[in-house]
């Protein structure tokens, strides 16, 4: 059947009910036709309508159905010129998976801000550079300052980790072409599989700073109690069998364009995203306990323990909502207006762009132990260098006016 003359004769009458408007038209249409809409075997799969809104008209079995792509696909416009495909199986029923990779959303707001862009773009690759470099440096004061490994800093450490990887990732992700997309190599899907493990494994360490804080603070729990190897279990391991679900759902439902980003009418995503949608709830609640606690109880407390979860409580108050807000902005629909739209591109491209920058100030930079720590091995370092120079002094000074007296008495000698 003429895919464009039904679609023609749908856009005339509407599409109130696709089985009895497609059925009608089609057996008009076949009755005095030489074509056959049964097959040979006499089965033929009956009209429906998908989850999305497509009508897919009755079709003899073992055919692949073209259809216009929708105009709206959760609420985004899509190119309508481009089309959907749906097989027909032998059997007459209707494939369950429907291809609509060629349907093209219409990004118009990318054609109307492109100087916008374009600097939210720089603004990105700026912050992850920055990111990536207070990172690191953070990351190696932690390593090498093992005068300050207790639990807390473990903890800070570890975060600071997941951070540096999952930013990597990003830039290995920005590297791989369109094409590569399109032929969903395996090895661009390992990529993203990977990208993903990391930022769940982001968020599940700040569900580890709020669960320390608040087992420490809220609870009165002796941190010295806590076992290392649990919140290194929540932090690595929990996240595993969270994205071997997504992939396997992805490689079965969703395989195509390298796993990155959802097919219309999917939410296979979900299956990391809820994950992490939870965590940042529980994490909230951590902080409200913690800080009506503090609020209450501890004010006339000056005692350095307390002091010091102060100090933390203040650095998780600030980059908890921060980093919660940034993922829930995907969610968020920024408004129609142009400055919305504006706002929406910056404030998304720098947040996302220079956590890994707030979490290395706040969690190292600013972090009490590790100035002292660094200040006391930078005075060690300055004592022991000075300590080799004058020794070299020291031995240098008496070979000199040795061979002088040597020389001066061997040539009164000689006279």
């Amino acid at each position: 059947m003429d895919s464009t003359l039904l679609h023609i004769f749908l856009g005339e009458f509407g599409d109130p009910n696709c089985s009895l408007i497609t059925d009608a038209f089609e057996d008009a249409f076949y009755h005095n036709s030489s074509l056959a809409l049964m097959s040979l075997d006499g089965l033929y799969c009956n009209a429906t309508t998908d989850e999305i809104g497509t009508c897919w008209p009755r079709s003899s079995s073992g055919r692949i159905v073209e259809r216009p792509c929708p105009e709206f696909i959760n609420g985004v416009k899509y190119n309508t010129t481009r089309s959907a495909y749906r097989e027909c199986l032998e059997n007459g029923t209707w494939a369950f998976k429907i291809n609509y990779s060629s349907c093209e959303p219409i990004l118009e707001e990318k054609r109307k801000y492109p100087m916008h862009y374009k600097i939210a773009l720089i603004i990105n690759y700026l912050g992850h550079c920055i990111s990536v470099g207070a990172l690191v440096v953070a990351f190696v004061l932690f390593l090498c300052l093992r005068s300050i490994r207790c639990l807390r800093n473990v903890i800070h450490w570890n975060l600071i980790t997941t951070f540096i990887l999952r930013n990597v990732m990003w830039f290995l992700l920005q590297l791989i072409d369109h094409n590569i997309h399109e032929r969903n190599e395996p090895w661009c899907r390992l990529i993203t599989t990977i990208y993903n493990y990391f930022v769940v494994t982001n968020f599940f360490w700040m569900f580890v700073e709020g669960c320390y804080l608040h087992t420490a603070i809220v609870m009165t729990y002796s941190t010295d109690k806590l076992r290392k190897w649990v919140f290194l279990f929540i932090g690595w391991c929990i996240p595993c069998p969270i994205i071997v679900a997504w992939a396997i759902g992805k490689l079965y439902n969703e395989n195509e364009q390298c796993w990155f980003g959802k097919e219309p009418g999917k939410y296979i995503d979900y299956i990391y995203q809820g994950p992490v949608i939870v965590v940042l709830l529980i994490n909230f609640v951590f902080l409200f306990n913690i800080v009506r606690i503090l609020m209450t109880k501890l004010r006339a407390s000056t005692t350095s323990e307390t002091i010091q979860y102060r100090k933390a409580v203040k650095a998780t108050l600030v980059l908890l909502p921060l980093l919660g807000i940034t993922y829930m902005l995907f969610f968020v629909n920024p408004g129609e207006d142009d400055i919305s739209q504006i706002v929406f591109i910056y404030f998304n491209s720098f947040l996302q762009s220079f956590q890994g920058f707030f979490v290395s100030v706040f969690y190292c930079f600013l972090n009490g132990e590790v100035r002292s720590a660094a200040r006391k091995r930078w005075h060690r370092w300055q004592d022991n260098h000075a300590l080799r120079v004058r020794v070299a002094r020291a031995m240098s000074i008496p070979t000199s006016p040795t061979r002088i007296s040597f020389h001066s008495i061997k040539h009164t000698t000689a006279v």
